[in-house]
């Protein structure tokens, strides 16, 4: 029985950083490669195509690093906060 892929639907995928990475927030998988145990995942600015790096694909299971789909600012924040902001 063939071993079951690690992260089968990273390519394509978008995310939100939660700092901003090279000057930018939101990215999306266009490449994926396989080393050994690991999985590696080539991330593109979605606002400037020239922002292009590798990360581990297993810093994407850290919400405190990235969290999946585009996200706003406000959408990012707590609710403790948000509900902060709206007073």
């Amino acid at each position: 029985m063939a071993k079951k892929q690690k992260f089968p639907y990273l390519v394509g995928s978008k995310w939100t950083s939660q700092q901003k990475t090279w000057g930018w927030r939101h990215f999306q998988v266009v490449n994926r490669k396989n080393e050994g145990k690991w999985v590696f995942a080539e991330m593109v600015s979605a606002c400037d195509p020239n922002v292009r790096f590798w990360i581990n694909a297993t810093q994407f299971k850290d919400r405190t690093l990235w969290q999946a789909g585009w996200q706003t600012l406000q959408e990012m924040q707590s609710p403790e906060e948000q509900d902060w902001v709206e007073l």
